[in-house]
């Protein structure tokens, strides 16, 4: 493998534990005496307090935001009564999974996805001007291997790519999507959310639903060579008196051959027997070539199958949940670290304590977002800043 060819992959954003395991990883570091930790319990429950009542509302605006155009939904729409406004929809979403660490996958991203052989030997192809509105958010991106055969299986060969923990697609559909099938097409100006796990960069353009499945050229020649040889095969074999035959006739009714062609019994039969060779000859190949479709669709729909996290507002319901995680962690590590500290120190020693801490102990780069923990917990009143040295804030027992 080439180590040149090797994609980049950046430092996470996301902090890779549970929020529970994050309280206890801190406290196993026995950094904090006793008055210390019980202000840390105190500033872990005003956070989790916080950011619970905010995402709580949040997630209420983005259900009342979402009700018109889930096409899963199973109530009903009140008509003649007064609805209050609503959040703009996709900028709420895209607020919320900014919060819960997850990044925007780029147009230039997007068409080097679609260019790039998919992983699992299928052509794809997807026309985004069947949407009106795409969005793509992937998070927990990581280098990965895999052996993949080569030269008509004959090789293998290890290739490196960038695989997705997590994907979210939300799609604003126009009024006609002619990719999809008519039973499964949503109404006109829904909007679908679907949430993916372990999905290569390559195969982006496999989790939208009017994805289409094509032949590969290495494809193309399996069948095409095959169906080559054969096909003289059947034409020198079994063809040989019909196109006699029927050169005889063309020469005749064309002036070229005097001699008339009796069309008897043997003639007909010869006939007969050389267009059913044709139809059964051409009905192979294109059940061959039906058959590898079916395959490669079917390979396709297996992954899916195993990939599909959630659907439309149960995405909603995962990326509010993981937003407040991602919040709550961010502020609790900030605040325990500063606590921890002899002395104010700047934003810069703090983030670099927290990434060498992860680094050192749990064997995980992460780009710690310093500024906005920072940020939180002057809002919170659980740190101070002055001539740009940061120390912890404690806490008020009633609080």
């Amino acid at each position: 493998m080439d180590k040149n060819n090797e994609p980049a992959i950046t430092p996470l954003r996301f902090i890779p534990f549970r929020r529970s395991d994050i309280i206890r990883m801190c406290l196993a570091e026995n950094l904090l005496d006793e008055p210390g930790n019980e202000n840390f319990q105190r500033a872990r429950q005003h956070i989790e307090r916080v950011f619970g009542t905010e995402f709580h509302a949040i997630r209420q605006q983005l259900k009342d935001a979402y009700a018109p155009l889930d096409p899963d939904a199973d109530t009903r729409l009140v008509a003649g009564v007064d609805r209050p406004p609503t959040v703009p929809l996709a900028e709420t979403i895209e607020a919320v999974l900014e919060r819960a660490n997850y990044e925007r996958v780029t147009e230039q991203t997007l068409q080097e996805a679609f260019a790039a052989a998919s992983m699992f030997h299928i052509k794809l192809s997807v026309d985004l001007s069947e949407f009106d509105e795409v969005l793509l958010y992937t998070r927990g991106a990581n280098l990965r291997e895999e052996r993949v055969r080569t030269w008509f299986g004959l090789r293998q060969k290890t290739i490196a790519f960038c695989n997705y923990d997590r994907v979210v697609l939300f799609l604003k559909f126009r009024d006609k999507v002619s990719g999809i099938t008519a039973g499964a097409a949503p109404r006109a100006g829904s909007t679908m959310l679907k949430l993916f796990q372990n999905v290569p960069d390559a195969d982006l353009e496999m989790l939208f639903p009017n994805t289409r499945v094509g032949m590969r050229l290495t494809d193309k020649l399996l069948i095409g060579v095959p169906a080559l040889i054969s096909g003289g095969i059947v034409f020198t074999t079994k063809l040989g008196a019909t196109l006699v035959l029927i050169g005889s006739l063309i020469g005749f009714w064309l002036g070229t051959r005097n001699e008339p062609v009796t069309l008897d019994r043997g003639a007909v039969l010869a006939l007969l027997a050389g267009f059913g060779a044709i139809g059964g000859y051409l009905w192979k190949q294109y059940s061959n070539f039906r058959n590898r479709k079916l395959r490669f669709s079917q390979a396709l729909t297996e992954n899916l199958y195993f990939k599909l996290l959630d659907n439309n507002s149960g995405v909603l319901l995962r990326i509010v949940d993981d937003a407040e995680d991602s919040e709550c962690k961010e502020s609790l590590l900030a605040y325990f670290f500063l606590l921890s500290m002899d002395q104010p120190v700047t934003a810069e020693t703090l983030d670099s304590a927290i990434e060498s801490w992860f680094a050192r102990r749990w064997q995980c780069q992460l780009d710690f977002e310093i500024d906005d923990a920072l940020g939180k917990l002057l809002q919170l009143e659980l740190a101070h800043c002055e001539n740009g040295l940061w120390r912890a804030l404690d806490l008020p027992a009633n609080n």
